[in-house]
C-alpha cells in the first residue's frame, strides 16, 4: 500500500545566496524524496524562504528597499539555484506569506487559551542612536571572562564562555557603534516546562536519532525555561495579536511555514487535504531534515507547539552534520566558501549530488568535500564503472541490429541477482545510508563490467556467425545499465533521464527492476564527461574572485535572539571578518608581560564524546607538569596527527569548568579551522615564551 509523506527541509534564510553548506541538506532530502516517489509512495516535499527577522530588515534599509522587495529577489535566487540543482520541491514558498499570518496566529491564540503563554518585563539592550533594541549578535565589546575584544554579545570565540550582553565590557552596537543602554520592554514567553512530560516521552520513541536524544538530555538537565516569543518594534515580521508593537520571533513563524508552504499547495491541489496531514490523529508521515545547529528548535519548541496548539507532531526529525572542504571549514580566502551558483559555472550539478551521496550516512555526522578525492570518484564510479557498460556495448546494438535489442538475456541469473539486490538497496535509501546504497550498486556496476570483459563482445563482433550471441550480449550489459540507473535515479535525476532517453522507455519505476528494457534503442550520446582538474581549480579561483570584488557585508545570524533565549543553541559566525586592530586596542610591556606563554607537548589527543568542535589534549608543560586543555580544533585535525607535536598555551588561565571536565589553560591557533602554532625544533616543554 501506497504512503502518504510530508517531507521538510530547513528554511533558507532570505538574506543571502545558496552555498554548498547549504546543499547538503536540500541534496539529502531530494534524494530521499525522489526514492520513496520511484517506490510508488505519494511522498509531498515543500519548503519556503526564512523571511522575517532583524538582519533582513536593516539589509533592505541599508540598500534602500523595502524588505518584502528584498525577500523577492532573494526567494527568485534560491529557487533558481535550487532547480539547477535538481531540487525537486513540489511547492517553494514564503513565510511572509498569508498563510503562515493565519496559521502562526490560530496557533498562538491557541497556547494563549490554554495558558501557555505568558507575558514579564525584562531588560534588554537598547541602541540610543537607532532607537531599536538589539539582538545579542548586534552587540559586540571584550569577553567578560578573557577579555578578547571584538566578541558578540552571546559568546566568545576565544575562550568559548557564553554570557549575557550586558556583561560584555566596552559593548558598542554593531549598527550605529554607540553604547548599548539598559531598557525594560514587556515580551511574551512560551512556557515549554509545561510539555516536559511530554517531550520527555516524544523524544525517546524513535522520533530522533540517538545523537540528538543525547544532546537534548543535556537541556533538560538544565531545566526547560520559558521561550521569549516577541520581539520589539521595529521589526520585520508579524505581528502579535492584540498588539501595535509586538511581534513574533522569527523563530516562532518559521517552522509553521512549513504548514503553510503545504497549505499554498493543497489551495491548488484537489487531491491534497491539509487536516488529513496536519491534525492530531494523522496517518500520514511527516519529516523534518535539518542541520544539527538548530535541533533545539526542532525537537522541543516545535513539538511542543503542536501538541499544544492541537495538531499532530513529526514522525521523525532528521539531522545531519556541517560540510568541511578538504578538511576545514569553508573559507573565503581559500576559495572554499563556494556558492551554489559558482559551482554551476564550472561543474556539473549532479556530480555534487552523487559525491555528497557517497558521503552521507544518516547519521549526525559532519561531511568532508575532499576534492581530490571527488574528482578521482567522480571519474571512477560515474564515468569509468556506470556509464563505460553502456558506452562499451550499445554502438554494436545500433550498427549490427538497427538499434533493436534481443528477446532474450546471456545471463538471466546475473540480471535476477541485480534485481534482488533491490530489498537491501531500498533499506539503505530508506534509512538515509546513502553512502551504502552508493557502495552496493558500485559494486554492481563492478560485475556489470567484468561480465563485459570477459564476454568481450568487441571480439565475437570479429568472428563469423556469432551475431545472435553478440546481440544477447549487448543486451545483457543495457538491462544491466538499466537497472543500475534505477538504484541511480533518486542521486542522478537528470543522467537517469537522458538514460531513459537513450534506452528509449518510459521513465523507469523502482518496479521496473524484474523486468529487462527491451525493443529498440536510440543512437548512444555521451551521458557524462570525466572532471578536469583546470575546472576544480577555475572554480576556487572564482570564489576568491567573487570575495575580492566585491567584499561580503559582516555577516549576521540567519534568526536574530535576545538574552532570553539562554537555552538556544549559538553558533559561532563563522563568516565574521578578522578583526582590525586599533590604537584603543593596544597594549604595553607589563600587560603582555601578564600572560605566561609556555612550550608545552601534546603527550595525548581525544576526541570528546558529544562535542562537535572539541579536542581533548593532554599537555606535558615541563616543570609545570601535565594539564588538560580542551581546544576547539577538531575540524582541523585528526588527533592522531597531533601526539608528539610542540605547541604553545596559555598556562595561567583561570581553569575552566566545562561538562566534559577541567580545561586547565588555551593552546594557541590561529585561522579558520584554526590551526595550532607550533615553535621551531629545540624548544622544550615548558620554556616560556618571551
Amino acid at each position: 500500500m501506497a504512503r502518504d509523506i510530508l517531507v521538510t527541509s530547513a528554511l533558507p534564510y532570505a538574506n543571502g545566496s545558496i552555498h554548498l553548506g547549504h546543499l547538503v541538506e536540500y541534496i539529502q532530502t531530494d534524494v530521499w524524496v525522489r526514492f520513496q516517489k520511484l517506490r510508488g509512495n505519494r511522498c509531498i516535499y515543500v519548503c519556503a524562504d526564512d523571511a522575517h527577522g532583524t538582519p533582513i530588515m536593516l539589509k533592505a534599509r541599508a540598500e534602500g528597499i523595502e524588505p518584502e522587495e528584498l525577500i523577492r529577489r532573494v526567494g527568485e535566487e534560491h529557487q533558481r539555484d535550487f532547480a539547477d540543482f535538481a531540487i525537486g520541491f513540489d511547492n517553494y514558498h514564503s513565510t511572509h506569506s498569508d498563510e503562515n499570518r493565519e496559521l502562526a496566529e490560530t496557533i498562538y491564540n491557541a497556547l494563549d487559551a490554554a495558558g501557555h503563554i505568558a507575558k514579564r518585563t525584562i531588560s534588554q539592550a537598547f541602541d540610543p542612536e537607532k532607537q531599536m533594541f538589539l539582538p545579542d549578535r548586534f552587540i559586540r565589546g571584550e569577553c567578560p571572562k578573557c577579555g578578547t575584544p571584538e566578541q558578540y554579545g552571546d559568546a566568545c570565540e576565544a575562550c568559548g564562555a557564553t554570557y549575557q550582553p550586558t556583561e560584555l565590557k566596552n559593548a558598542v552596537s554593531v549598527l550605529s557603534g554607540a553604547t548599548p543602554v539598559e531598557r525594560d520592554s514587556e515580551h511574551y514567553f512560551f512556557q515549554l516546562a509545561d510539555f516536559e512530560d511530554f517531550l520527555h516521552r516524544w523524544t525517546r520513541s524513535e522520533h530522533l536519532q540517538e545523537a540528538v536524544t543525547r544532546k537534548l538530555d543535556e537541556w533538560f538537565e538544565a531545566g526547560l525555561k520559558d521561550w521569549d516569543i516577541s520581539r520589539d518594534a521595529p521589526y520585520f515580521g508579524f505581528k502579535i495579536p492584540g498588539t501595535d508593537d509586538k511581534y513574533f520571533y522569527v523563530w516562532l513563524d518559521a517552522p509553521i511555514g512549513y504548514m503553510a508552504s503545504f497549505a499554498n499547495l493543497c489551495a491548488r491541489r484537489d487531491d491534497l487535504d491539509f487536516d488529513a496531514f496536519w491534525k492530531a490523529g494523522s496517518e500520514a508521515e511527516l519529516y523534518h531534515f535539518i542541520g544539527k545547529d538548530i535541533v533545539y528548535f526542532h525537537a522541543l519548541f516545535w513539538p511542543a507547539m503542536l501538541e499544544g496548539a492541537g495538531y499532530r507532531t513529526p514522525t521523525a526529525i532528521h539531522a545531519h552534520g556541517f560540510l568541511t572542504v578538504n578538511g576545514e571549514k569553508m573559507s573565503k580566502s581559500r576559495g572554499t566558501f563556494i556558492k551554489a551558483r559558482t559551482w554551476l559555472e564550472h561543474l556539473p550539478a549532479e556530480f555534487l549530488r552523487y559525491y555528497f551521496a557517497a558521503k552521507l550516512s544518516g547519521k549526525v555526522e559532519d561531511l568532508d568535500l575532499n576534492l581530490d578525492d571527488f574528482v578521482a570518484r567522480i571519474n571512477s564510479d560515474l564515468v569509468g564503472k556506470y556509464v563505460n557498460i553502456a558506452s562499451r556495448c550499445a554502438n554494436f546494438i545500433s550498427k549490427r541490429f538497427d538499434g533493436r535489442l534481443a528477446d532474450t538475456l546471456d545471463r538471466p541469473a546475473l540480471f535476477e541477482r541485480f534485481a534482488g539486490a533491490a530489498d537491501e538497496i531500498g533499506q539503505h535509501y530508506e534509512q538515509r545510508r546513502f553512502a551504502q546504497a552508493i557502495r552496493q550498486i558500485m559494486a554492481l556496476a563492478d560485475e556489470a563490467n567484468a561480465y563485459v570483459a570477459e564476454r568481450a563482445p568487441w571480439q565475437l563482433a570479429k568472428e563469423d556467425g556469432r551475431e545472435d550471441e553478440l546481440q544477447q550480449i549487448c543486451t545483457t550489459a543495457l538491462a544491466l545499465f538499466a537497472q543500475l540507473t534505477i538504484y541511480l535515479k533518486p542521486v542522478l535525476p537528470d543522467t537517469a533521464e537522458r538514460a531513459e532517453a537513450f534506452l528509449n522507455v518510459e521513465p523507469l519505476s523502482w518496479a521496473d527492476l524484474a523486468t529487462p528494457v527491451s525493443g529498440t534503442i536510440r543512437k548512444f550520446k555521451p551521458l557524462l564527461r570525466r572532471v578536469e582538474q583546470p575546472a576544480i581549480d577555475k572554480m576556487l579561483a572564482a570564489s576568491r574572485e567573487d570575495l575580492a570584488a566585491k567584499p561580503a557585508p559582516q555577516s549576521e545570524p540567519a534568526q536574530d535572539s535576545t538574552p532570553a533565549d539562554t537555552q538556544a543553541a549559538k553558533m559561532p559566525d563563522k563568516n565574521k571578518p578578522d578583526s582590525q586592530v586599533s590604537d584603543a586596542d593596544t597594549i604595553d610591556i607589563a600587560d603582555f608581560a601578564k600572560v605566561d606563554l609556555r612550550v608545552a607537548r601534546i603527550e595525548a589527543a581525544d576526541h570528546v564524546e558529544g562535542a562537535d568542535k572539541l579536542l581533548r589534549l593532554t599537555l606535558d608543560v615541563g616543570t609545570l607538569g601535565k594539564k588538560q586543555v580542551f581546544a576547539g580544533i577538531k575540524a582541523a585535525y585528526d588527533p592522531a596527527q597531533l601526539e608528539g607535536r610542540l605547541t604553545v598555551m596559555v598556562a595561567n588561565l583561570a581553569p575552566r569548568k566545562m561538562r566534559f571536565g577541567v580545561s586547565e589553560g588555551m593552546v594557541l591557533a590561529a585561522g579558520d579551522s584554526p590551526h595550532i602554532l607550533s615553535p621551531d625544533a629545540g624548544a622544550a616543554p615548558g620554556d616560556k615564551i618571551k
